[in-house]
């Protein structure tokens, strides 16, 4: 049975993609692997010290969200994606003939 999780694409070259238990823990790895990655000398003075506040406060949702706004890569955050695991695929023969496909 597939379960949720939180992922999201950072849409730069070459996209990247997290993928974390929950919106929470998704944050925290946006905050360290993106922001915090980011040249502090490429940022306004005033978004540079906002983001560093935030982190420092550990508001990894804030730093994110900021980083975002402010930012010229998109990021696109799903909140709630099912994650689906092989056993999911072993139901697949009897779930197909209830898909629309095979509707007459």
């Amino acid at each position: 049975m597939a379960r949720l999780v939180a992922c999201a694409v950072v849409r730069d070259d070459p996209p990247q993609v997290f993928v974390a238990e929950d919106l929470e823990t998704l944050n925290w790895v946006l905050a360290l692997q993106v922001v915090a990655a980011t040249p502090g000398r490429n940022l306004p003075r005033r978004v540079r010290d906002d983001l560093r506040t935030a982190l420092l406060e550990e508001r990894w949702g804030d730093a994110v969200e900021l980083w975002i706004v402010h930012g010229d890569i998109p990021v696109d955050v799903y909140e709630a994606t099912d994650l689906v695991a092989p056993a999911d695929v072993e139901l697949a023969p009897a779930e197909l003939q209830f898909r629309p496909l095979f509707e007459d």
